[in-house]
């Protein structure tokens, strides 16, 4: 299993939006190989003495971190996967609910695995 893990300032109007830009892409992602999506709303997110989720992304006014992770088979499918996105011609005129330039994220190989 392989794991991408995303944190993502969402303005609060673009609330379903944003969910329903994840439910028009989930289809192509399970396509290519993805396992599952799970998205989060922040609800709960403190701000912290020394770092946080709110700064991790400049979290602004009206703004809620969002965090999201996709669960890949391995690391090669979903590399594959998003090199597939990125030469899709329609993904150059999507339009995202979000501020992609403060999103983080990252690929993660599992270190504990329970349910």
């Amino acid at each position: 299993m392989y794991i991408d893990g995303f944190l993502i300032p969402v303005r609060d109007e673009n609330r379903t939006a944003y969910r329903d830009h994840e439910l028009q892409w989930w289809p192509r992602f399970k396509e290519l190989g993805a396992l599952s999506i799970v998205a989060g709303w922040g609800d709960d997110v403190p701000a912290g003495k020394q770092t946080d989720f709110r700064r991790a992304v400049d979290l602004r006014e009206g703004e809620t971190v969002v965090l999201c992770w996709m669960t890949w088979p391995d690391k090669g499918t979903r590399d594959a996967a998003y090199k597939t996105m990125m030469e899709d011609p329609a993904m150059a005129s999507v339009e995202m609910p979000f501020d992609g330039k403060r999103m983080v994220w990252g690929g993660f190989a599992p270190l504990l695995n329970e349910a």
